[in-house]
């Protein structure tokens, strides 16, 4: 039986060591600004990861996280962020469960319905339009749109949640689209070819194969909305205690509340007071955009599991 030998492959290495002078040069001086690119992104990146965990470490523990600011006044050193992260975790996925199914069916028409037909090119131009509507229009919006069917003044965490889809649907849309147009045609057509139903073939075939991109883009577009401040402002309010409903009442979010006690510190210091800053104030504003932070690192984690279990097993 002959035996087979098989001839090393050559590093990249010596592949450039083979190569022209001028070849090699223009290979370091890419190497070079891609490698130097990375470094200017992650500059800020690592800044402010390292300016939010040292300031807001050091009031983060387990009261500050299951005690709200009820009966807490002015600099008083007590009160927590519990109310504050039930609402932001309520509102968002409220907003999430308004969004994505309007998102992701609008994507579908867009990629295997729509097929350059008027209909779908207004649809895509109504959605570059909400891609760049600024948030506090989105919260103007949501509670005119409220304050004709509930009486003006009406603040709860539904409204703000139907401010937040409104940011949320063309991120939705624009992920989902392009994920689902990097699904082979072949797919598609072998599993027409079979006498699949066409819904079917989306559900089953489309959908499974991009599960991975869309989730991808849901993740996008919480992260995008999480932290907006001025629309929830307008329409959820502020509150000290617990509230649990969403229909009924004001609720406190995370971003209001960071909002609300790094002012109220900036407020009770006095000009040029370097020393101010220890406020207790602003360091619950500091560990409330920790958990912040914390809660969209969570977010992606949960976003990477459903990826690794839903995507499909190459074999």
């Amino acid at each position: 039986m002959a035996t087979v030998t098989r001839t090393p492959q050559p590093s990249l290495d010596e592949l450039l060591r083979t190569t022209d002078p001028r070849r090699r040069r223009t290979d370091i001086l890419m190497r070079t600004l891609i490698t130097s690119a990375f470094v200017v992104t992650m500059i800020p990146l690592i800044s402010l990861t390292w300016t939010v965990v040292s300031k807001g470490i050091g009031r983060l523990d387990g009261y500050f996280l299951l005690h709200s600011m009820r009966g807490v006044f002015g600099g008083m050193d007590a009160g927590g962020i519990y109310h504050a992260i039930v609402g932001t975790v309520e509102i968002t996925l409220f907003a999430a469960l308004i969004s994505v199914p309007i998102g992701l069916l609008t994507a579908i028409y867009l990629v295997e319905y729509g097929g350059g037909r008027p209909l779908s090119k207004l649809i895509t131009f109504l959605v570059d339009v909400m891609t760049g509507i600024p948030s506090i229009v989105a919260g103007l919006f949501a509670y005119a749109l409220f304050a004709l069917l509930l009486g003006p003044g009406a603040k709860m965490g539904a409204i703000g949640s139907v401010a937040l889809s409104v940011l949320m649907i063309p991120v939705v849309v624009r992920s989902s689209e392009e994920m689902l147009r990097l699904v082979p045609n072949e797919l598609r057509e072998a599993s027409l070819a079979l006498g699949v139903p066409r819904w079917l073939t989306i559900v089953k075939v489309v959908l499974r194969t991009s599960v991975a991109g869309l989730t991808t883009g849901v993740m996008l577009a919480i992260a995008r909305v999480i932290g907006e401040t001025a629309p929830l402002l307008l329409t959820v309010g502020v509150v000290d205690s617990i509230n649990f409903n969403l229909f009924d009442g004001r609720m406190m979010t995370l971003p209001v509340y960071v909002y609300r006690q790094y002012a109220q510190g900036l407020v009770s210091c006095s000009p040029g007071d370097t020393s101010c800053i220890a406020d207790i104030t602003v360091q619950r504003a500091w560990a409330a955009a920790l958990t912040l932070f914390l809660i969209v690192m969570l977010l992606n984690l949960i976003g990477r599991l459903v990826t690794r279990f839903f995507a499909p097993k190459i074999r």
